[in-house]
């Protein structure tokens, strides 16, 4: 996978916003990429583009006093959006010299536009928090972030700041499950630009079948259940080798995980459990020999869940 170097920053003015921009620090991001940092103004009655005259006063009737007031609002709404955008940019462009960092306010639903730029300005990255508390925007996951996260057609980010800005060498788990959109999120953490001493952990996670109390009164059941198990096994362990020898290619330090259970509750809590900086997961997965679990099903509930940074790995088709 290439080098990110179209990045689309979702910014709402709230900390975790803030926290989140920081956040991109540790996220192994080129030193060279172009940025676009966008605040949305959820106004639904922009002002006008043109003011009323004496000509067309006896055409149009008079704007009533209650949609000028909106207008009003809507303008300082506008220039509000405006003044985040452009101090987003600075913290941003204090952070990466070396980036092309641009700003715009726009007006409208913020899924909405920030899908439509996917479309039209085609990043490779989408960078959202995880909440916001500022009437601008709402990037709330679950709403607008949670929208971007299924709907976009490149990786989404989810960022979440909850380690301070600096050198300390970067925990990276990987989910992985043998599929082709997991091994996009392997070959797009071994493209990035870690800090040294840097630990990938790649986390496989498989079903364990279970046999029932009938099951073990009868010798040949329980027999198939654990020549099941142990063929799971013995398959975690082949794929979490591969993805993990694609990654010390790239001079990082890495170990397999292979755990039975839910995906969604051994991703998080491993994560907690290490104090991981961020989760990389691919967007869908096949998984028919891990017991029918794709990790594309669960990406969304790992980002609501997690609390560090996830990013959810596609690759932007021409």
């Amino acid at each position: 996978m290439n080098a990110l170097k179209k990045i689309l920053i979702a910014y709402d003015g709230s900390e975790p916003a803030n926290l989140a921009i920081d956040d991109l620090c540790r996220a192994g991001l080129p030193e060279q990429a172009e940025a676009l940092v966008v605040s949305v103004a959820e106004v639904w009655l922009p002002p006008p583009s043109g003011q009323e005259t004496a000509d067309n006063l006896e055409v149009v009737p008079p704007t009533p006093a209650a949609v000028r007031r909106m207008w009003a609002r809507g303008e300082a709404q506008v220039k509000q959006a405006g003044e985040l955008a452009k101090r987003a940019s600075k913290r941003l462009q204090h952070n990466f010299p070396g980036w092309k960092v641009q700003q715009a306010a726009l007006t409208g639903s913020p899924a909405w536009e920030l899908l439509r730029l996917d479309r039209e300005w085609q990043p490779s990255l989408i960078v959202v928090g995880s909440h916001g508390r500022t009437a601008l925007g709402r990037f709330v996951l679950g709403s607008v972030s949670q929208q971007v996260l299924t709907e976009a057609h490149c990786s989404v980010r989810v960022a979440r700041g909850k380690t301070p800005v600096g050198e300390p060498p970067q925990r990276i788990i990987v989910g992985f499950d043998g599929s082709t959109s997991a091994m996009l999120a392997v070959s797009e953490v071994a493209s990035r630009h870690w800090t040294k001493g840097s630990e990938v952990q790649v986390v496989v996670v498989h079903d364990r079948l279970l046999p029932s109390s009938i099951d073990t009164s009868v010798p040949p059941l329980s027999q198939e259940v654990n020549e099941g198990n142990d063929e799971a096994r013995l398959w975690a362990d082949k794929i979490g080798e591969r993805a993990a020898s694609e990654l010390r290619k790239s001079n990082l330090s890495v170990s397999t995980i292979i755990e039975s259970g839910d995906p969604k509750r051994v991703l998080v809590g491993h994560a907690d459990d290490w104090g991981a900086d961020s989760i990389f997961v691919g967007s869908t997965g096949l998984s028919s020999h891990l017991g029918g679990i794709s990790l594309g099903s669960v990406s969304a509930a790992v980002a609501a869940r997690s609390l560090c940074s996830v990013e959810v790995v596609r690759e932007r088709q021409a």
